[in-house]
């Protein structure tokens, strides 16, 4: 969550930054895209190299890498500096979005993932709802202003990294085994014992060919990954949408300051706790299933809930434009549209989340990876022409087109629910 609060914290910043600096306000909106370009390039070391040498030592390196580079953003001396630690922020704060999936799924059995998973996303999502009416209030008061919108993230970071590194095992079967084996040498003098994992080879060539372009081969060759990714990337760019979307009809046209215009997230957030309900509500219905195959839970049933929620959160994005585009308008009837978008958040999400950890079990965290490119690539993106599409289109058409699209998805969870499994057993990354 602290990772997802830092990327948002920023926004209520802009204006002020723009005013210090002398940028226009898309140059300022790279404070926030650029964290979350990070996002989309730290996966692509942290997931494939938590593969080869296990979960503890990547988080530790990225949750402390994340907290030195707060603080770094939090004395930047220019906007130049600033831009460039607020990546280097986020490329290490994707550390722990990366291997929390992966992790889960080291830890827990296929029937208990369900409630890690779920309060994972939630705390994922809540974050940069929560972020900017903090960010703003942060702002306003003349004693603390931007720079503590970096200041408190990099507190938060080392308040957690410290426990994670003294308390956190390795968790990751193989490295496991791996270090069982070096022990079992040191004590019986046998130096033929050896795991199956320490023999894989890891030169830089290797490693370069067999994980870190695993991702990006996934998503070219891998249908369940892609659709998947473009599923999540889809609702993870609103999300940061929802950035500019806001502050235009709340604070320019209901007159809210910072502040209290940041108070509308908290619809979004009602939203996503109602989902979380929703999905909670469907783990009996996937036990009974399981109970018809022995116990064996298939990938496919993670998939239902979401195709309430992509029309759930199509129909919200109308809601918003067509209530939030004239002041006349109570702000109440567009800030309870949250209700829809923040359901459609959660229950798109986490489905398209859990079904490649599950799907792609033997390589969750390049699948991972791969989702997690494509979605902080949209949500780095997203922002950044949101401006002007506000301002050519209109909040009521600019809505209504990202509702457009948002429909054209509700196909993807049904498609891969009723040919997921036959997908899966002929695609030759399924292992």
């Amino acid at each position: 969550m602290v990772v997802a609060f830092a990327s948002s914290v920023f926004a209520p910043a802009i204006p002020q930054v723009m005013k210090i600096y002398g940028i226009t306000k898309e140059v300022g909106t790279l404070g926030v895209s650029l964290y979350v370009f990070g996002f989309a390039f730290g996966p692509l070391a942290f997931g494939p190299f938590s593969e080869f040498q296990g979960r503890y030592v990547p988080l530790v390196v990225a949750m402390f890498g994340f907290t030195i580079f707060s603080f770094a953003t939090a004395v930047s001396k220019d906007v130049q500096s600033l831009f460039i630690l607020r990546f280097f922020t986020g490329f290490f704060g994707s550390g722990p979005l990366t291997l929390s999936g992966p992790l889960f799924r080291d830890m827990f059995s296929q029937r208990q993932l369900g409630v890690p998973i779920v309060m994972f996303c939630l705390m994922a999502f809540i974050g940069p709802l929560v972020a900017p009416f903090v960010g703003g209030f942060i702002v306003m008061n003349p004693s603390l202003g931007w720079r503590w919108t970096a200041y408190i993230p990099g507190i938060l970071g080392a308040a957690l990294t410290v426990p994670v590194a003294l308390v956190l095992d390795e968790t990751y079967a193989p490295v496991i085994l791996a270090h069982k084996a070096g022990r079992l040498r040191r004590e019986t003098g046998d130096w033929s014992i050896h795991a199956e994992h320490e023999e894989a080879s890891f030169h830089l060539r290797d490693v370069f060919r067999e994980y870190l372009t695993r991702p990006f081969t996934m998503l070219v060759w891998d249908p369940i990954v892609l659709f998947m990714s473009l599923f999540g990337a889809f609702v993870y760019g609103l999300l940061y949408l929802f950035l500019t979307a806001y502050p235009i009809i709340f604070q320019h046209i209901h007159g809210m300051n910072l502040g209290v215009g940041g108070l509308p997230y908290l619809g979004i957030i009602v939203g996503q706790l109602l989902g979380t309900v929703a999905i909670a509500a469907t783990q009996p219905w996937i036990e009974r299933k399981a109970e018809q195959t022995g116990g064996q839970i298939m990938p496919e049933w993670r998939l239902p809930i979401a195709i309430p929620g992509a029309a759930a959160f199509s129909g919200g994005l109308f809601w918003l434009g067509w209530s939030g585009y004239k002041p006349t308008t109570h702000w109440v009837v567009p800030t309870l549209s949250g209700l829809l978008t923040g359901f459609g958040l959660l229950t798109m999400f986490l489905p398209s989340l859990a079904y490649l950890v599950e799907a792609r079990e033997k390589k969750n965290a390049s699948a991972v990876a791969a989702h997690t490119f494509l979605r902080s690539g949209a949500g780095g993106a997203f922002p950044l022409f949101a401006t002007y599409m506000f301002d050519e289109l209109g909040v009521e058409w600019a809505c209504t087109l990202l509702g457009c699209l948002g429909a054209l998805l509700i196909p993807i969870p049904v498609l891969l629910y009723v040919f997921g499994a036959r997908i899966r057993e002929k695609s030759r990354l399924s292992g």
